[in-house]
């Protein structure tokens, strides 16, 4: 493995233009959450709703959590017309982006006071799209680079596609959103989603001027025309088997049934009291004084730009300490972070500390997202990528998602105790430390046997 040393010799890698582009789509993948998350928790917020109901409001970001089971349809079959212009990633990140749209121009027009079942229905079709749309995103950042980049690159693609992923929810699209519909600009929250339709114009020209990666000799070898189904040489069951089973048999045989299967677990525990923190934190501000405004600059922007900035750093690190030891510090630092949120719930509404308690916790989750996409990307197939990718961050999107759901009945539950609230995230990451030990002892045994670099 190329080791990445100082900030110079990662100022030569990030000259290479595909970084461009993912960045370009990690703010696709980014922005939606802004559109179901953060303006509609203010949306709803402002109409009345309870912070239980907010929570299980969120759950629809569970779609995030299933979007495996259409993965190696995503990954397999090519669409009608835009594949022949466009290739087999681009052309199902372009649909996904015009669904996207048209859902939120839609929401524009809608009321969650009078018809809170079209806006959630809604918000589900636009992280339905969403979820869809990080399949292609996620395989178009593996498979760009050739297997010899792997890992000198992948490190610094996590960076890239976090920073991206962090302008698109925080310092650009987050903070736009929120701006709009804050004191100053005071736009109605429908206004503002129509003004996001717009931008989504802007995204998809954008995208079509982003290359097809190149696939290699067995890569997608066998890419079916939607138009026509399975070849005609293939019956059904077969087209399933070689295309849906196969993915992740692969993964097992490859990792064995024992690492896979503590993996799996490590995603789901890992980040879960991060979740829960993200999934009430705009909330918490409003109830503790802080206006639109200042959420939208100090949250969004400040945040964003702390997180796309510390990517870039965690990426020299996570190359030059392995991302066995990145994760467990981060998981430790993420975890203190959590406490500056319940000095905040006591302090008040201060923004001296909330630009504190924003930099310690923005630095810290940009160091364990790189070295958590990295970790992720490191067990993926390149002939499965996007099946097997989407397996994993399904996985950790379910206690992101689903699990965190319950965060404002949490909350409900300790009558508006947030100090005590945030002592608990804090405490999560326990169980995810313990297991990160004991898979790191398996990578080593994994990486001798398969004759791969070690990143622990």
């Amino acid at each position: 493995m190329q080791q990445i040393t100082s900030f110079s010799e990662a100022g030569k890698q990030l000259r290479d233009i595909r970084f461009l582009n993912i960045l370009l789509l990690g703010f696709c993948s980014g922005f939606p959450w802004v559109l179901h998350g953060s303006v509609l928790t203010l949306w709803l917020q402002q109409s009345g709703l309870s912070r239980s109901a907010i929570g299980y409001i969120g759950a629809i970001t569970t779609v995030y959590a299933l979007n495996w089971i259409w993965a190696p349809f995503v990954d397999r079959i090519r669409l009608p017309y835009l594949y022949k212009m466009l290739g087999q990633r681009r052309s199902w990140i372009v649909l996904c982006q015009l669904a996207i749209a048209t859902a939120v121009t839609l929401l524009s027009f809608a009321d969650p006071t009078t018809g809170l079942l079209v806006v959630s229905l809604l918000a589900l079709v636009v992280a339905f799209f969403s979820a869809t749309l990080d399949i292609s995103v996620d395989a178009y950042r593996i498979t760009i680079f050739t297997r010899e980049e792997m890992d000198a690159k992948m490190p610094f693609a996590a960076a890239m596609s976090t920073t991206g992923w962090w302008a698109g929810y925080g310092f650009i699209g987050g903070a736009m959103a929120l701006a709009l519909g804050g004191e100053t600009i005071g736009l109605a929250w429908s206004q503002v989603y129509l003004c996001i339709a717009a931008l989504y114009v802007i995204l998809i020209i954008l995208i079509t001027m982003v290359p097809e990666p190149l696939a290699q000799e067995d890569d997608r070898d066998h890419v079916t025309d939607l138009a026509t189904g399975p070849e005609s040489t293939d019956s059904v069951k077969q087209w399933l088997v070689k295309y849906v089973i196969k993915p992740f048999s692969e993964f097992f045989n490859r990792c064995g049934l024992r690492l896979a299967l503590s993996i799996f677990l490590l995603l789901l525990v890992f980040r879960l009291g991060e979740a829960m923190l993200g999934r009430m934190s705009l909330v918490f501000y409003v109830e503790i004084g802080f206006t639109t405004d200042q959420i939208s600059f100090y949250s969004k922007f400040f945040g964003g730009i702390v997180t796309a900035v510390f990517s870039l750093i965690a990426a020299v690190l996570n190359t030059r300490f392995g991302i066995i030891k990145g994760l467990f510090i981060s998981g430790v630092a993420m975890a203190s972070a959590n406490l500056f949120f319940a000095l905040l719930a006591i302090v008040g509404p201060s923004t001296s500390l909330l630009m504190l308690t924003l930099f310690v916790d923005n630095f810290f989750q940009a160091f364990g997202t790189v070295a958590f996409v990295s970790f992720i990307s490191y067990f993926t197939s390149r002939t499965y990528t996007g099946t097997q990718y989407a397996l994993m961050a399904s996985i950790s999107n379910f206690g992101r998602t689903t699990l965190a759901a319950g965060s404002g009945a949490i909350i409900d539950f300790l009558d508006g105790d947030w100090a005590f609230f945030f002592v608990l995230t804090a405490l999560m990451i326990i169980p995810g430390l313990c297991l990160l030990l004991w898979v790191g002892k398996l990578l080593a045994v994994y990486s001798r046997a398969n004759q791969q670099v070690s990143v622990s």
